[in-house]
């Protein structure tokens, strides 16, 4: 049984950083696609960003491009997001997501695509 446990959330300021980890349980999180989605109050979850087993390969939610940086370190069972310039529209609890029932060659941008879910992690941005 995989099990995502996000952190690093936490009230930041428009314009600051924060850093999200993602630590999974587990034998097999090197063969995982991983992804990052967010749900602000009200609102549906949206992708936010997306990452191949390896790293190799990456995909961003258009308005997090350029700002945001999915990256992971398979030999720690670790995925991350890095948030810079961050915007009150951010706003949001930050989910980690785990595709697990197939080989992650493709980074995966949709969430009925993803089968583990974390229990997500507040982000606040101040304006």
């Amino acid at each position: 049984q995989v099990r995502l446990v996000e952190s690093g959330g936490g009230l930041v300021q428009a314009g600051g950083s924060l850093r999200l980890s993602c630590a999974a349980s587990g034998r097999f999180f090197s063969r995982y696609a991983m992804g990052w989605f967010r749900q602000a109050p009200g609102k549906e979850r949206d992708f936010v960003a997306g990452i191949t087993w390896s790293g190799g390969d990456t995909v961003y939610a258009d308005s997090v491009k350029g700002r945001f940086t999915i990256s992971r370190e398979n030999n720690k069972n670790a995925v991350y997001l890095q948030m810079d310039s961050l915007k009150p529209e951010d706003t949001a609890v930050y989910y980690c997501a785990a595709e697990v029932k197939e080989f992650g060659l493709i980074p995966r941008t949709r969430d009925y695509e993803y089968d583990v879910w974390g229990q997500g992690t507040q982000v606040t941005v101040s304006s």
